[in-house]
């Protein structure tokens, strides 16, 4: 375990961790990389290689044969010049729910980008639920995060984004700082969903379609049929001064949130998520307990 970190600096190297670990930048270089098989009775890590800060927990079965894993950042924080990259291969007929026991922290740069690129790949007849818990950006962070999903036909996926820019909660707004943040969703190597948000500092919100609220959020769920979509909607307006959408493009649906309050972001999607689980995944709901720690 690595100790505090002060934003800006890296930390000295724990013995657990060797230089091979720091990049060009001076950063953390954190690389993960997960490979799901199925077995006759469930679906097992099979595959774990990493590099630097990323870890995962050892597997939970509270729901038989989905195989749910903890992310693990021990630093628990990213700084300039940190570059985390994590690979999951969910191969065929497996499924897989994967989280993080809290938010991940982009604290302030004096100039370095942090950055985080994810790769998920689902095969055929597979689910992938891939569900970390907030991005929250100290102001003057300077982010750069990708998430490439790689779907086969028949595969399902469900998965969220969350982003605070700042610290509403405690009256603190993102004054300055870059977020540059894109989704791209594919099936069968053709795009179902290609999205980049970009954020500088308190204007850059006004500008966007942020409105200028600090909290934004997306939830998607592949192979959402109509009723899907209804049911989702049903649910809305949200206990929440925000605003709340949902929208269906070709079988995926997409639930947003914008607004001041990752609670409030996290209860709507967990909600809407949970009520479609069965028809999306197949398996009744089960709630990772890190969620209730």
């Amino acid at each position: 375990m690595v100790g505090p970190r002060v934003p800006g600096i890296v930390p000295e190297a724990s013995p657990r961790v060797t230089s091979a670990a720091l990049n060009t930048d001076g950063g953390w270089l954190a690389e993960l990389r997960l490979g799901f098989r199925r077995r006759p009775d469930r679906t097992v890590l099979a595959e774990r290689k990493r590099t630097g800060p990323l870890a995962v927990q050892r597997p939970f079965y509270p729901e038989g044969p989905v195989c749910h894993v903890y992310l693990l950042h021990p630093p628990g924080g990213v700084v300039g010049g940190d570059r985390l990259e994590i690979d999951v291969d969910a191969a065929v007929q497996s499924q897989v729910l994967i989280t993080t026991p809290g938010a991940t922290k982009f604290y302030r740069s004096a100039s370095a980008v942090a950055s985080q690129q994810v790769r998920l790949q689902v095969g055929a007849g597979a689910s992938l639920e891939w569900f970390p818990q907030e991005n929250i950006l100290f102001p003057g962070a300077e982010v750069s995060l990708e998430t490439e999903v790689d779907l086969a036909s028949d595969a399902r996926l469900a998965l969220w984004e969350i982003h605070c820019l700042g610290r509403p909660v405690i009256d603190e707004s993102f004054e300055r700082g870059r977020l540059d943040s894109r989704l791209t969703i594919r099936r069968d190597g053709r795009p179902l969903l290609m999205e980049r948000l970009r954020v500088s500092g308190l204007a850059g919100m006004r500008a966007s379609q942020l409105a200028g609220q600090p909290v934004t959020a997306t939830l998607l769920l592949s192979g959402a049929s109509d009723a899907d979509r209804d049911t989702a909607r049903a649910l809305l307006p949200w206990q929440t001064d925000g605003y709340t959408g949902v929208t269906r493009i070709d079988d995926m649906l997409l639930v947003r949130y914008l607004g001041r309050s990752t609670e409030q972001a996290r209860a709507l999607l967990t909600t809407v998520w949970a009520r479609l689980r069965p028809s999306i995944v197949g398996v009744a709901p089960t709630m990772p307990r890190i969620w209730s720690t």
